[in-house]
């Protein structure tokens, strides 16, 4: 196994991967580490639902569907990280070109494929932002979990908190690397013509981190009852 398998979240326990997240040679980097948070808020999506219950026939198809939905999405998010950092080996490669035409069109390329693969995680990211919205608003305390127990809207705001961080770091990337894009004969309003899309998705980024952030804001009062602010 080289190197590169061996930082992927297939071939690593967790307590490996950080140790490959620590070391200075940029795979796996934040592009990565948003795909995970991505799979903490799947998984805690998830486990919320397993405990929540209804006797609603309605109510209970949409738990199954979101616990459904939060399956495909965690081995799709540790997909996602792993081809962004494999984009980041790319980018670093680049960039360590020596100056001239050659490197700059290498990193134009390894620059356009980063933002594509940070973009396709962060899109992924806002499918979730429905689910969870749901379970902060039904799962407690219109729907309780098994044995009454009321503690999992605080489940639901470490996911939102980790759904923040996907979102964050994925427009974060996007942006950086389109900016990377931009020269001294192409500023950056070349760049958003050239690339609409990459450039709508960092607009559709920053409102869901807006989003999100209103819903947190909106079940703070039970997830965290004894902060006085």
């Amino acid at each position: 196994m080289d190197d590169t398998e061996a930082g992927t979240t297939a071939n690593s326990t967790i307590a490996s991967w950080i140790s490959a997240l620590a070391l200075s040679d940029g795979a796996p980097g934040g592009g990565a580490a948003s795909g995970i948070m991505l799979a903490i808020a799947a998984s805690l999506t998830s486990m919320v639902c397993g405990y929540t219950s209804t006797k609603d026939q309605g109510e209970q198809e949409s738990l199954n569907g979101i616990n459904s939905r939060a399956q495909e999405l965690k081995g799709k998010a540790l997909e996602l990280g792993d081809q962004d950092a494999a984009a980041t080996n790319a980018f670093g490669a680049a960039f360590r070109r020596d100056p001239g035409p050659e490197r700059q069109r290498a990193v134009a390329d390894a620059s356009i494929q980063a933002a594509k693969a940070s973009a396709a995680l962060g899109e992924l990211a806002i499918t979730a932002i429905a689910d969870l919205a749901w379970l902060a608003e039904h799962g407690n305390p219109a729907l309780i979990a098994e044995h009454g127990n009321p503690a999992l809207i605080a489940d639901v705001a470490v996911g939102l908190g980790a759904l923040r961080a996907a979102v964050t770091g994925a427009r974060t990337n996007v942006s950086f690397d389109l900016s990377k894009l931009a020269t001294d004969q192409t500023g950056l309003t070349e760049v958003r013509g050239a690339h609409p899309h990459l450039w709508q998705v960092v607009q559709e980024l920053t409102a869901a981190r807006e989003e999100i952030d209103r819903i947190t804001a909106a079940i703070d009062d039970r997830a965290a009852p004894t902060d006085g602010a």
